[in-house]
């Protein structure tokens, strides 16, 4: 990573895990950042890691939009939208869902299915039901099996998910 001043980036924090910082100064083989809160923090070029420069408010609904694809850049993404209610996140044709803990009705009813329904892949917001669609569709199409994995902790909601 080619760091600057005025370079945007993420630098790790004890309480946070990521926090977004700009680049300052150098000081001898370290980096002096100031983060979003303006607190001024040193660190080693190897521990930072570079941000988007135009990140959407909002998130972006597939990950692979993402100029940089790093574990910082990927939690900040998931927590945008899951703010916004938005819990499920594509990485290309993975689905990534983030439990609300919460009853999400709307999300799973009859006309959000039929949305759904023979709809592209990646058109609509990322949802189970665009998935699960078009795995049903590539079934029929290539007259072939296809598998869905459903993976996470315990907790995660991957039996709701899946119930749907």
């Amino acid at each position: 990573m080619s760091l600057r001043k005025g370079s945007r980036v993420w630098v790790e924090d004890k309480d946070l895990a990521w926090v977004a910082a700009e680049v300052l100064d150098f000081v001898g083989k370290q980096v002096q950042v100031a983060t979003c809160s303006g607190k001024k923090v040193l660190a080693l070029p190897s521990k930072l890691f570079p941000r988007d420069e135009d990140a959407d408010h909002g998130g972006v609904d597939d990950m692979t939009k993402l100029t940089y694809l790093n574990e910082p850049g990927v939690l900040d993404n998931l927590e945008r939208r899951y703010a916004l209610n938005e819990i499920y996140t594509y990485t290309g044709s993975i689905l990534i869902a983030v439990n609300p803990f919460t009853k999400l009705p709307h999300l799973y009813n009859v006309h959000m299915m039929e949305q759904y329904k023979g709809a592209p892949f990646g058109e609509l917001s990322p949802h189970v039901f665009a998935l699960a669609d078009a795995s049903y569709r590539a079934m029929i199409s290539e007259a072939r099996s296809q598998s869905i994995l459903v993976s996470g902790e315990s907790g995660a909601g991957k039996t709701e998910t899946t119930k749907n």
